[in-house]
C-alpha cells in the first residue's frame, strides 16, 4: 500500500487526515513545518504528499517549488485555505498536481489521493519509455529530458500532458481531454490552465516556439502533438 507524506502544522488537521488515511491502509507519515517537509521529500520514499500552503518556515508554495527544482516527483496535492483561481494556477504551475480547499470533504480527498495515486505511473507507463520531441529527448520512465545531452527541467505534471500527447500523437485533443485525463477533473479549474502548460511546453519543445509545428492549436478544439 501506498505511503503518503503529511505537512501539515495544524495537530486537528494532522489527526483527522492521519486517521482517515490509516483507514485505507495507507502508510503515514507527518512533517509540522515547510522545512521539514521539504526534507522529507527529498529521501524520495513517498507516494504522495499532502501538502499545506500556510505552514512555518517555507510556504507550501516554496517547498513545492524547490522540490521540483530539486528533481523531486512525488506527486502533490497543495491543501489550503485559499480559494482564488490564481493560488490554485500558481500552484499547479508550480508542479503540484492537484489543489484541493479548505476547507473539504474527506470523502473527496480521498478520491482525489486515490485518483492521482491510480494514474501516476500507468499514464507513463502507456507511453514508448524513449521519444524525440522537437528539440527534446524524453525518457518518460525516467522522468528525464535531455537537449543537446543536457537535461531540461520539466516538471511531473509537464512529463503527464506529454505523455498523454504522445498516446494521442497526430489526434486533436481537446482540453476538456487534458483536464480530465491528466490532472483527474474537468471543473476545478479551467481550461486557461492548460493553455499555460502548452505555452510552457512550446518553449521547451519548439525549435521555433513563435510559430509552433510540434504541438498545433487546433482552434475552438484543442491541440495535437505532430510526430
Amino acid at each position: 500500500m501506498a505511503t503518503i507524506l503529511i505537512i501539515e502544522d495544524e495537530p486537528a488537521m494532522q489527526l483527522g487526515l492521519r486517521d482517515n488515511l490509516e483507514l485505507e491502509n495507507y502508510t503515514v507519515h507527518i512533517a509540522s513545518d515547510g522545512e521539514a517537509g521539504l526534507a522529507h521529500l527529498k529521501t524520495g520514499t513517498y507516494d504522495l504528499a499532502l501538502l499545506d500552503v500556510m505552514l512555518p518556515k517555507l510556504s507550501g508554495f516554496d517547498v513545492c517549488k524547490m522540490a521540483r527544482s530539486a528533481g523531486i516527483r512525488t506527486p502533490i496535492i497543495l491543501l489550503t485555505a485559499r480559494g482564488e483561481e490564481i493560488d490554485k494556477v500558481v500552484g499547479l504551475e508550480l508542479g503540484a498536481d492537484d489543489y484541493i480547499t479548505k476547507p473539504f470533504s474527506i470523502r473527496e480527498l480521498l478520491a482525489r489521493v486515490k485518483a492521482i495515486l491510480r494514474r501516476n505511473q500507468p499514464s507513463v507507463a502507456q507511453t514508448a519509455s524513449l521519444v524525440t520531441i522537437g528539440r527534446l529527448v524524453i525518457d518518460f520512465d525516467a522522468f528525464q529530458a535531455e537537449e543537446n545531452a543536457l537535461e531540461i527541467k520539466l516538471s511531473h505534471k509537464e512529463f503527464e500532458v506529454l505523455a498523454y500527447l504522445v498516446k494521442n500523437k497526430n489526434q486533436i485533443v481537446s482540453r476538456n481531454d487534458l483536464l480530465e485525463n491528466v490532472w483527474g477533473y474537468g471543473e476545478s479549474i479551467t481550461t486557461r490552465t492548460v493553455d499555460n502548460f502548452i505555452a510552457r511546453l512550446r518553449q521547451k519543445i519548439e525549435f521555433t516556439p513563435n510559430h509552433p509545428r510540434i504541438i498545433l492549436t487546433a482552434h475552438g478544439s484543442g491541440y495535437k502533438l505532430v510526430l
